[in-house]
Order: structure tokens, then sequence, then C-alpha cells
């Protein structure tokens, strides 16, 4: 018999054999039986739960192919996020709401996920206003991979001076007397930008246990049950991923999580897996968590930026040497793997490596990926499919298309990446948004992106044979995704067998107008079987989460995704967690998180220590 029956729905099920059903009953964390209302309920008995949808679309759970959700997770408390706020000035009120009650020595930043072509301003806010709206309080700024905006504030906390060298790849932009303005670049390499964000504050190990409930909770709110996370640098296994294995071991996990393990050290990187290829198998773990193997950064050597600003990077001459001893190792340890590339020229050359390796070590059925592919060539794909690997796309140029569009031409924007190429070769494709910097890990507006081929700015990249049609597009968000974590036969259509995920959504995204599909959210999301979250009329079905700590924490005031203004924002975030918190000013329990001590004056210790821009993947 059942335990959760949802009836009286529009479930889109994905699945060729019923394609439509009204009604679905879960047991045991999977799929029992799909149909109409009568066949389903005969399935029900005084223990089952039994909830009507309200003629509302039902659709299996999203599935992000490529983020960064442990690494987001431990941070997500500490971030305002400006995901989805449609004007600057509303994007500033919030910070100068944020900068009244953030407590020394703490930071107030905005990491990534928005463009400055969302606001109706169009532009980024200038360092002048910053400085206004923030004389005491350090504020931290990035916008994409290209830049970040310090106030004075920070630049006092960073230690950036006159003195301060510029790092491999980075520039400290500098006024006329030589001193720090607030702005730093990337040149093309973001590891200024992320090195600096990296001497902010931490939050003590109990904060980021809440910080990761409450991200994951987001993204429940949105409709996702299933990530593949794509480590980054400082994501070091096993020490970084203690907190994501304690939820897991607490029960406490909302999101299926597939993690692949990110070489952390120039010059190390075939160490770093025989080491972990010691400790851990593909697929180790359960259907929560679980190995997925190695990945997205398999030497530092084969890694291209994507900072579109500036002119395509040439990859050293040591590529291939490098990457054909790690991908020969992982072959023959049966290690799936996935690379990032966005450029087709380092596509090319990954693409030899591996057709060399394969004719030694057959990968023969081995899952490997390219991430990203913005520019892929029609041959590269083809290369692609003939040695049975996947591409998974992410929904960055509508974050970047305007500036891609300016170095490279509009042309060369209309099949940037070229979707639909992918699909007609046969290639497995996967949906995601490589969030939280780049990107926001919004699914609909990936969606969107994919259905509209505009970006957020409204520049229309695509025409018709580059757009998907919606059901296409939904299609890589769930059962396309999981051939990346090797659960393309469980994961993915809402059909008897497969796993009990689905998402109850707040409009119908088959009839929804075209640019309203990036507010979609879930109004009832169920992971395994179990209702994870719920809103308005579904909200006493939602397990309860405790309050964001610190108290001060942006989460408390002004939740994540942003859907339009700050009043709507700050009403939409009142109706889900109740009046703003009390917040305690300077007290010292809220003081208590630590600079790290970087020496920013030696230029071989400092950025020697912070090593490569890996971290900014």
């Amino acid at each position: 018999m059942a335990d959760l029956i949802l009836r009286n729905a529009r479930i889109t099920t994905l699945d060729t054999a019923l394609p439509s059903a009204s009604a679905i009953a879960f047991a045991d964390g999977r799929v029992l039986v799909v149909g109409d209302d009568a066949q389903v309920m005969a399935h029900a008995n005084e223990g089952t739960r039994v909830i009507d949808a309200g003629g509302r679309r039902l659709v299996p759970g999203l599935n992000d192919s490529h983020t960064h959700l442990i690494r987001g997770g431990l941070n997500y408390n500490l971030e305002l996020r400006w995901d989805g706020v449609r004007s600057l000035a509303d994007a500033m009120a919030m910070l100068k709401a944020q900068v009244a009650i953030t407590p020394a020595p703490q930071w107030v930043r905005v990491v990534g996920g928005f463009s400055e072509s969302q606001f109706a301003e169009k532009r980024l806010p200038t360092l002048d206003e910053l400085n206004a709206a923030a004389p005491d309080t350090p504020v931290f700024i990035l916008h994409l991979y290209d830049r970040a905006l310090l106030n004075r504030a920070a630049l006092c906390a960073v230690g950036y001076t006159k003195d301060t060298p510029n790092p491999p790849g980075g520039e400290i932009q500098r006024d006329k007397a030589g001193n720090p303005t607030g702005l730093l670049l990337a040149k093309p390499n973001a590891l200024i930008l992320y090195a600096t964000l990296a001497m902010g504050p931490k939050l003590p190990a109990e904060y980021q246990r809440n910080s990761t409930r409450h991200f994951m909770r987001e993204l429940n709110r949105l409709g996702i049950t299933s990530v593949i996370d794509a480590g980054g640098g400082f994501q070091n296994y096993p020490e970084d991923y203690r907190i994501i294995e304690q939820l897991h071991a607490d029960g406490q996990l909302t999101v299926r999580i597939a993690y692949n393990l990110f070489t952390q050290k120039k010059g190390e990187e075939l160490a770093d897996f025989q080491r972990w290829s010691a400790m851990l198998r593909p697929g180790q773990g359960d259907d929560l968590l679980r190995h997925n193997g190695a990945g997205e950064m398999l030497v530092f050597s084969a890694a291209d930026f994507e900072d579109f600003r500036e002119p395509r990077p040439d990859l050293p001459a040591t590529l291939e040497g490098e990457l054909s001893g790690v991908v020969r190792f992982l072959a023959e340890q049966r290690w799936p793997f996935r690379i990032h590339a966005t450029y087709d020229e380092s596509i090319t050359r990954v693409l030899d490596v591996y057709e060399q390796v394969n004719r030694e070590v057959p990968f023969d059925g081995l899952h490997w990926i390219v991430d990203h592919a913005e520019t892929i060539s029609p041959r590269n794909i083809d290369r692609v499919r003939a040695l049975g690997g996947g591409i998974a796309i992410q929904h960055r140029m509508a974050y970047q298309g305007e500036f891609f569009a300016q170095r490279y031409g509009k042309e060369a924007l209309r099949h940037t990446p070229p979707v639909r190429r992918m699909l007609q070769a046969g290639v497995p494709v996967g949906a995601g948004t490589d969030a939280t910097r780049v990107a926001s890990y919004n699914p609909w507006v990936a969606l969107y992106w994919l259905v509209s081929g505009r970006t957020l700015g409204g520049l229309q990249m695509y025409g018709d044979d580059n757009r998907l049609e919606r059901e296409e597009a939904l299609q890589l968000w769930t059962h396309g995704s999981a051939w990346f974590s090797t659960e393309q036969a469980r994961k993915g259509r809402l059909a008897v067998g497969q796993f009990a995920d689905c998402a109850l959504l707040s409009a119908d995204f088959f009839s929804v107008a075209e640019d309203d599909i990036p507010d979609i959210t879930s109004v009832l999301t169920v992971v395994d079987g179990r209702i994870v979250h719920g809103t308005g009329p579904f909200a006493p079905h939602a397990p309860a989460l405790p309050a964001p700590t610190p108290d001060w924490s942006p989460v408390n005031r002004f939740g994540g995704y942003q859907g339009g203004t700050l009043a709507q924002a700050s009403a939409a975030l009142a109706h889900a967690h109740g009046p703003a918190c009390r917040v305690h000013a300077h007290e010292q329990g809220h003081a208590h998180a630590a600079h790290r001590v970087v020496p920013t004056r030696d230029l071989q210790a400092f950025w020697g220590t912070l090593g490569c821009a890996c971290f900014a993947f």
C-alpha cells in the first residue's frame, strides 16, 4: 500500500508509456503506481497520507547536473543574494538594510548569481555608492568571474595597499597615486577574486550545518531534488565533506547529492586521485549521498576561463602530457570523470588526449563528461559521441551573452552553446546552473534560457534552430541529468520503480507566459517519498526548519532567490519565516568568526599559499 498519494494533479511523467496522469502513489521511496485518481486511490489505506494537488502541474524532481551545493551550503547564510533582483536600486536597498544589522568583524557579501544586465539600470553600483552605503562595514560584491567590488572598509580588512602586488592573471585597480580603488579584475584568471573572498570571516561548524540545511531547503523550494556537485578549490576530501556527511548521517539531507572530487594542487593532480582511489570507489554511498568520480578539475593545465570580457586564454604545452597520465589512471580505476572546458580550442586538445588514452585503456561505457562547452564545434560534438561521453550545459550565457556578443559578434552567439546540435548528434546532455557564483542556482532561469534563447537582460541570442520546446528542456533537467551520475535507470521520470522525487509547481510550466518562467517555484516538493518543502496550503505538510544562524544572516531577512522588488521579497520572506528577527547588534556571541591571516605583503607567500584559481569553478 502507499505511504503518500498526490491526487487531482496534472502530472507530466516524461514516461513515454504513460505521458500524463492525475495521481501518483509512493511507497518505500519509490513510485508505486501512476494513473487516474481511482486507480491510485485503490492503493490507499488508513496509514496513507493523501494530498489533493488542486489541479496543479506535477513534474519529476529537477536535477542539476553541475552545481556546487557543498561549498554553497557552507556559505549560504553569510551571503546576500541579488539573484533575481530586477533593479540596482532594489539591490542597493537590500545591501543598506543588511549593512545596518551586520556586526563587526563580519562582511556583507554578494557572491555572484546575478548580472548587471538583469538590472533596469544596466550597470553595477559605483565604488562611491558602495562607500556611501557602507562607510564602516566591509562589503564584497562578486560579479560573474570578471570582477569584484570592495568598499574602503573591505580594502582595509584584507590589507590591500599600494604595495600589494597584482597576482598572476589579475589586477588590483589603482588610482593615480597607486592606491587600490576597490575594483579587482580577472585578466582572465579569477584567483584575485576568490583569494580575496577567502579572507572573510567563516561560519563555525554548527552554523555551517544550519546554512547547508537552509540552502537545500531553498533548492527544494525551486523544485530541485537532486544535484551533482562538481567539487571546487579549497574543497578537499575528506575534510570539507564532513558537514554534508554529518547531515546525511543525521537524516537531514533533503537533496540527493552525487559528488565529484576536484584536484586541489597544481603539479600534484595524479597524486590526489591516487590517494582518493584508495579511499573511495565510484558509487560508494547510497541513493542520497554517493561518490560520482573525478573532476571538474582534472589537471590545472587543462582549465580555461570563461571571462568573455577577456580574450580566450591559450592553454600551456604541458596540457597533453599531464592530462594523459591522470585520465589513463582514472580509466584503469574505472572512475567516471568530468572536465571544465569552455572553448572549442580547449575541447579539441582534451579530446586528442582522450582518444589516445582510449586506444590504450578503453573507456568502454565509462561515463565521462565535458562541462560547459559553450563554443564546441559540430566536429567535436561528434567526437564526444563516438567516445561515449556526455555534455553538461549550464545557463551561463543568460548572464554573459552581452559580453560574448561584444567580443565575438551576434552570429557566433547564435549557437553558444549549440544545444540543439548536441541533441541531434545523440550525445547525452544534462542541464544545470554552475551555481552559486557565476550564475544563479534557480533552475527556472535555466529553463527560461533554454526555451526563450534570451539573456536576463533581454538579448535574443538564439533562433528557432537552437531553442528547445518546454518538454525537451524539462527532459534535460530530469532524466537527461540522471545519465551524469549513472542513475538514468531509476531517476528523472515518474514511472513505477523510479525514485519518489517530484515537484508540484506554483504555475504551469507548459502554459505560463515565457517571461514568467523564472518566477516558478514548487509549492510541494517530495524527495525519497518524503515531503521536504511546502508552502501556502501545503505548508502544514512540510517539516519545520530551525531559523537561520546567525540571527543577523541575510537569509533571515531576504531569503534566497528574489522574485522582483525589495518589497515583494520582504513580503515573501515574512510569509515564509514570520516577522524579521531581532538582531543583537554587536554582542560578542555574534563576532566569534575570525579573519584568516594572509601574508599579503609577500608575493610568493600570498598568492603561492592560496594556489591557482581552481576555486573559481
